[in-house]
């Protein structure tokens, strides 16, 4: 497998973590954990599979993959390649006006969104590109023509930025008391523009946050306490579903993600 990471242009910083470059030449499974953003992916050669809790899905060419709460097994045949386009928690939110929670646990074909004969213009372009730079700028020119130029949403920003500091454990409801907004509409502007739940979405951080910073030396059952769980049946069933294996046997592995 080969990856290649870049970054995007200055105008949509705000908006893009990153773009990633996957290349399968012998064919590859990749287990993808979830995480708080949703990426939007164009394979411009091979085929590429999912599988999610033993169902298999063959993946359209251009899709838009929103935020899940369980593990996903990714195949790529041999000789494939494949750009994603790895929006900030609330970027894709400007260049898709569609309430991205209705994408929760999905993978929808792009054409959905934007109409066939634009996505086959970019296809096109992308199939006649050369390098990655030339794919970077191909996909560069469709987001800035969809670019709304909208405010960024505020409160919605500033709550996204509270749950990551506080690493997922910030209860909702002393959040949403901050806000002069009562919790009902306030919560259906975050899943319209986050992709999910302010559960879900701090229970994402929450996990990813314990995965990236486990350390074998300390004691699991500290580790799901320090991470705001106070109930080990639950920590393991959470993180069951997170990544499809108990904590021991995720940790005992000799790669995870």
């Amino acid at each position: 497998m080969k990856l290649e990471r870049y970054f995007p242009a200055d105008i949509l910083k705000p908006f893009i973590e990153n773009y990633l470059f996957i290349e399968s030449e012998q064919g590859m499974e990749n287990c993808v954990l979830p995480d708080t953003s949703i990426v939007m992916g164009f394979r411009y050669k091979g085929a590429i599979s999912d599988e999610i809790e033993g169902i298999k899905n063959n993946l359209p060419g251009a899709l838009l993959t929103g935020l899940r709460k369980s593990v996903r097994l990714i195949n790529y045949s041999g000789q494939t390649a494949m750009l994603l386009v790895v929006f900030k928690p609330g970027g894709a939110a400007t260049f898709f006006k569609e309430p991205l929670h209705e994408l929760f646990g999905l993978s929808l074909a792009l054409d959905a969104l934007i109409g066939q004969q634009k996505l086959t213009e970019v296809e096109e372009q992308l199939a006649e590109a050369s390098d990655n730079f030339q794919r970077i700028a191909v996909v560069e020119r469709f987001l800035l023509s969809r670019l709304y130029l909208a405010k960024s949403d505020l409160l919605i920003q500033h709550a996204i930025k509270q749950i990551r500091l506080t690493k997922g454990t910030l209860r909702i409801k002393d959040l949403v008391s901050t806000f002069p907004i009562s919790h009902d509409p306030f919560e259906k502007r975050f899943r319209k523009i986050t992709g999910t739940s302010l559960k879900q979405f701090s229970s994402i951080v929450r996990l990813r946050n314990l995965i990236e910073k486990y350390d074998p030396t300390i004691d699991l059952t500290e580790t799901a306490l320090a991470a705001g769980y106070f109930d080990q049946a639950h920590f393991i069933k959470d993180f069951r579903i997170f990544t499809g294996q108990t904590p021991h046997e995720f940790f005992r592995s000799t790669i995870h993600w």
